[in-house]
């Protein structure tokens, strides 16, 4: 979780999420949008792999980067569960409730 929160610690990580919500784009798509060097926006762009939020997948000669929209939903999701007084009791129930589905099935 450290690591989703550090990489949305910066406004470009933030941008580049948002412009990879709808499609995924090339680094130079993505460049073409920010006036920061290529080893700045590839810094960035491996920050925001490493936490994985973002893929990549060589297609020929070029990278194309998309949002992993399912790890950045469920980390934001747990966090808010965690902090938030009313998710307590929510993710405890819930919790039980899968332990309880678990031991049903072991029987």
């Amino acid at each position: 979780m450290e690591k989703v929160f550090q990489a949305l610690s910066s406004g470009i990580r933030r941008k580049i999420l948002c412009y990879l919500s709808a499609s995924s784009m090339t680094a130079g798509e993505i460049a073409a949008r920010f006036a920061i060097s290529k080893p700045s926006l590839s810094k960035h762009l491996s920050i925001l792999e490493n936490a994985s939020l973002i893929s990549s997948e060589k297609k020929g000669q070029y990278i194309h980067y998309s949002l992993i929209e399912d790890h950045l939903v469920n980390t934001l999701n747990s966090f808010v569960q965690d902090v938030c007084p009313v998710g307590r009791p929510i993710k405890k129930e819930s919790q039980a409730k899968a332990q309880k589905n678990k031991e049903h099935k072991d029987l």
